[in-house]
């Protein structure tokens, strides 16, 4: 088989069916598989699935065991030769698959791609772009709410002088749509670390391809629409705060000496402190 798409799930009703259908559009001539991960939805996701794409494999999880967790779930029950992991958001244009496969065929050193990104307009979609390697002070700057005084502060970790035209080697893509080589899961054993919850898993998976001696890449072969963070939505600022900070700990804990993760440690509280009284006093960050 081709390629294994797999998606976690959310309380996703609302935006899983038109993702499940643009797969199958996207894939008029390779084989491929749909694998959907439920984390214990509230909503009527797993019900929805199960009845209008009896074709897709489905997981219900008891509990929301987080992101990474659920996506090595879906690669233990798949048989592709790529690994698709894709938010439930997402929507395909036809073809679009075929095209990334045969990408990755003609790529055989490339671990980890990612397509062009754009909203529902079109337009370049910069929240889902490449980013650099995060780096302890940017990080710091990000949990303290710096960028909101000087909004350029994070200008090269956020890479915003990026050509969106070009193919190029990037150090890492967004989690929304990544495609991996099955032979860097093997090597790994998994195709995130099970050590984070939610965030940073994909940087981390990035980070350990590099390591492994493969290219991750952008590639602007085809394009996808994201609409980013639907089922975040749901979630509280302050309930985002926590996760986030706790797995970027996680990730300069494994990739960094102590000397630089203890100032992740000490910002964390102080960042959790600002969100919550932002929220108390209905400031939004």
């Amino acid at each position: 088989m081709d390629l294994s798409v797999i998606t976690v799930t959310w309380n996703s009703a609302d935006f899983i069916r038109e993702q499940l259908r643009s797969v199958v559009l996207g894939c008029r001539t390779i084989s491929f598989e749909q694998i959907v991960v439920d984390n214990a939805s509230t909503d009527k996701t797993v019900a929805l699935v199960q009845k209008e794409f009896p074709q897709v494999r489905v997981i219900a999880n008891m509990e929301n065991k987080g992101f990474g967790a659920g996506n090595n779930q879906g690669v233990a029950v798949s048989m592709g030769r790529y690994l698709l992991f894709l938010n439930a958001d997402m929507r395909l244009h036809e073809g679009s698959l075929d095209a990334m496969v045969s990408w990755m065929d003609a790529h055989p050193d490339v671990g980890i791609a990612s397509p062009k990104l754009v909203d529902e307009h079109g337009y370049i979609n910069w929240d889902a772009s490449p980013r650099r390697f995060p780096r302890v002070w940017e990080q710091a700057a990000l949990i303290l709410k710096l960028p909101h005084l000087f909004p350029q502060l994070l200008n090269g970790y956020l890479m915003k002088t990026f050509n969106f035209e070009k193919e190029q080697v990037v150090d890492s893509v967004r989690g929304s749509f990544f495609c991996m080589r099955r032979e860097l899961v093997d090597k790994l054993g998994w195709a995130f670390d099970p050590r984070y919850f939610l965030w940073f898993e994909e940087v981390d998976a990035c980070h350990e391809a590099k390591q492994l001696g493969y290219r991750v890449m952008y590639t602007p072969v085809i394009s996808c629409v994201d609409y980013i963070g639907q089922s975040f939505k749901q979630r509280t600022t302050l309930w985002k705060q926590k996760q986030f900070t706790k797995s970027m700990l996680t990730y300069f804990q494994k990739w960094e000496p102590w000397w630089k993760w203890v100032w992740i440690a000490i910002a964390r509280p102080i960042g959790i402190s600002i969100v919550w009284i932002g929220e108390k006093g209905k400031i939004h960050f």
